[in-house]
């Protein structure tokens, strides 16, 4: 299963991330980080739906965001 994960304490909460994600699963959170900025998430709810696409790691300005991304099987096999 394709999901990302968020460094809560890299993140400064600019929601770039939010603005390119095709699926509209990241979100601002209610949680603080110890530099005093609300980080970005994927509510449980929702990290079943991620692609995996990579939109939110590149356009994050603070390299907060790591993907991982589900293999893809070959064809034929």
């Amino acid at each position: 299963m394709s999901r990302i994960e968020v460094r809560e304490d890299r993140c400064k909460g600019c929601l770039l991330c939010t603005t390119v994600c095709p699926v509209d699963i990241i979100v601002q959170s209610d949680r603080f980080n110890v530099s005093g900025y609300k980080v970005a998430e994927v509510p449980e709810a929702d990290k079943d739906k991620c692609t995996g696409c990579a939109s939110c790691a590149q356009i994050c300005p603070d390299v907060a965001i790591k993907v991982y991304r589900t293999p893809k099987k070959k064809e034929g096999k």
